[in-house]
């Protein structure tokens, strides 16, 4: 069973629904852009046609196309050899492309989607190769932002922008009339009404409710869109306290088909905040759970059948539930959106840094030892246990910002990464001692001599030891925390 989200995709910007004024502006660009030779953002809720009007656009131009969305390495290096040579070439074929007006003059339309989550050391460099990118660009440059202001400055001044706003309930009830008549399956008009409503100006939603309710049946009725729609009124962090804190497997299970997100969305954001919530036994079995719903939501993309989701969401909700030990009261603060295309890659760049300091196992590292640093630095709290920990274990923004679960960009954790290195350097040159003095037998040694063959490494050993020693005492008296604490 294919997505209908993609087999109706528009194929023309004539058919995007609900956007007219965004549309137009859009197309005005595109006509315009040997005058002007800006990039533009396109920005708006998730749902709301963004990057459909991006490919629709593209088609009625005549125009090539090249994508580089949040599941591809977005590092400097990347953009400048990937989305920099299609925006400095002609075409990547070298050749021009017709299109449904006749001809599109060898353009081709760059789209960088996700364009306000471009951070951390996955994509080190990137915001800054888009902004250049967008700057010298041969080519037309179309960006794709859920939170406009998310956005670096630099990249929003070289832009322009368009607003898409959300899809209202008489724009979304043709689209699914359309589908339905296509799928040859026929329907109530009240079931097209509520699914319009519940979904609230999210036609991407919508149209995946509508496959949802509509499989396997001839006829589509209310009472198969009130029983299997989605109840928006649950949010997610409510439905992550369902999971994490509160409920029980079979009630967790009924929150995650009552929120708004499909199990692509929600297994990110369980596996992104079990570790604020969990303790370390609770983690290695909740990570099972997560483990197995990646494998089941791998062999939906596979194969385009949406009848495993079922099982995803098992894993992922009931199983993540039932890994708890008890449940928990209180507020926890989860943070932000989570960092979908480079959390497992973070996640794993931080295990092997713990694993290889510590001289034990990736799993041992990841159920026992990460655990209980997220749970000693939390929000970066206290602030010199979490910077000797960073200069530790030599963690950058994405690292401190992925174990103390606080937001990467904020300059708390900047400043802790900052204070982290001055701690390591500092370490480096206390342990070095006079061995680099002019003079000194290490000295002597590197530019030539021969030092002293039988007290040289006595007499630096001495002096690491002091300067350990002394640490150790200045640790105690002043509260402070350093390297040797880990």
């Amino acid at each position: 069973m294919s997505d209908w989200t993609e087999k109706y995709r528009p194929s023309t910007l004539a058919e995007v629904r609900g956007n007219n004024k965004a549309r137009d502006a859009f197309e005005e660009w595109a006509k315009t852009w040997d005058d002007h030779r800006e990039a533009v953002v396109l920005h708006g809720a998730p749902g709301v046609g963004k990057t459909s009007a991006a490919h629709a656009l593209a088609n009625d131009m005549g125009w090539e196309s090249v994508e580089l969305n949040a599941s591809d390495q977005r590092t400097a290096d990347v953009i400048e050899r990937f989305a920099g040579r299609a925006a400095m070439n002609t075409t990547l074929s070298g050749s021009t492309s017709g299109g449904s007006n006749g001809g599109g003059g060898g353009r081709q339309l760059v789209i960088l989607d996700e364009a306000d989550n471009i951070h951390g050391n996955y994509d080190r460099g990137g915001a800054g190769a888009i902004t250049r990118l967008v700057k010298k660009s041969n080519q037309p440059i179309v960006l794709i932002a859920n939170e406009y202001y998310d956005m670096a400055n630099g990249l929003r001044n070289a832009t322009q922008d368009i607003e898409f706003r959300d899809v209202s309930s008489r724009s979304i009830v043709p689209v699914l009339r359309d589908i339905l008549r296509k799928e040859e399956i026929e329907f109530d008009s009240e079931a097209l009404d509520h699914l319009a409503e519940v979904n609230k100006g999210d036609l991407r939603s919508a149209v995946n409710d509508l496959q949802a309710a509509a499989d396997g049946k001839e006829r589509l009725t209310v009472e198969d869109v009130v029983t299997g729609s989605r109840d928006k009124a649950v949010g997610l962090f409510e439905f992550l306290d369902a999971v994490l804190k509160e409920e029980s497997a079979r009630d967790a299970l009924q929150s995650a088909y009552s929120v708004d997100e499909t199990p692509d969305d929600l297994v990110k954001w369980v596996e992104d905040k079990v570790s604020l919530v969990y303790e370390a036994d609770e983690l290695a079995r909740a990570y099972e759970f997560l483990a197995n719903a990646d494998v089941w939501l791998g062999r939906v993309r596979a194969s385009q059948n949406y009848s495993y989701w079922r099982y995803a969401t098992d894993n992922l909700a009931a199983g993540v539930a039932a890994s708890r030990n008890r449940t928990r009261g209180g507020w926890t603060q989860y943070g932000g959106a989570p960092y979908r295309s480079t959390r497992n890659k973070t996640r794993d760049d931080v295990v092997r840094k713990i694993a290889e300091s510590g001289g034990f196992s990736m799993a041992t590292a990841r159920s026992d030892v990460l655990p209980f640093l997220s749970a000693m630095t939390h929000h970066c709290k206290p602030r010199e246990l979490t910077v000797a920990m960073a200069a530790h274990y030599d963690f950058d923004e994405t690292a401190v910002s992925y174990v103390t679960g606080s937001g990467e960009t904020t300059n708390k954790v900047q400043s802790i990464v900052e204070d982290a290195q001055d701690l390591r350097e500092d370490a480096i040159a206390d342990h070095a001692g006079d061995a680099f003095a002019p003079g000194s037998p290490a000295s002597t040694d590197a530019d030539g001599g021969e030092g002293d063959e039988d007290g040289g490494d006595d007499v630096l050993d001495r002096e690491i030891a002091e300067d350990d020693d002394a640490e150790e005492s200045a640790d105690e008296d002043d509260g402070q925390f350093s390297l040797t604490d880990f």
